[in-house]
């Protein structure tokens, strides 16, 4: 049973990329779609699919490399607030991930998104994950 779904999708994306596959597949839920479309948006993966006609539901992940030297565009997946310790911040005091480079995912009032967002709507919530 897992006791944290964020962190093992964090973990088959992160484990995926070490060892160089296209594409990676995880289980689906509502705040992994999310997750899913603010990393498309971002630009670290290449494209998505959500496979909800068979069962288990599935999301497919097209991973994204460099081209000329084939590193993964994500280099650390961090989960920062989990089920047994949860991080909370404000507005005024939202991390930077590198100094802006990266992102953090924050679940909001107002839905997921990111730091960068939540700190020019001035909401704070829960630090979900780091991503740079």
């Amino acid at each position: 049973m897992i006791t944290d779904p964020i962190a093992d999708y964090l973990t088959r994306i992160r484990n995926a990329s070490l060892a160089k596959h296209r594409v990676v597949e995880v289980p689906a839920s509502k705040i992994k779609k999310e997750i899913t479309k603010i990393l498309f948006d971002k630009g670290y993966i290449l494209n998505y699919k959500f496979e909800e006609d068979i069962f288990p539901k599935t999301i497919k992940i097209a991973l994204k490399y460099h081209p000329s030297t084939k590193e993964p565009a994500m280099t650390t997946l961090k989960r920062v607030s989990s089920p047994g310790l949860r991080r909370y911040v404000g507005a005024l005091k939202m991390p930077r991930v590198l100094n802006g480079l990266g992102i953090a995912i924050v679940s909001t009032s107002k839905g997921l998104m990111t730091d960068k967002e939540a700190r020019a709507l001035n909401v704070g919530g829960e630090v979900l994950c780091y991503i740079s």
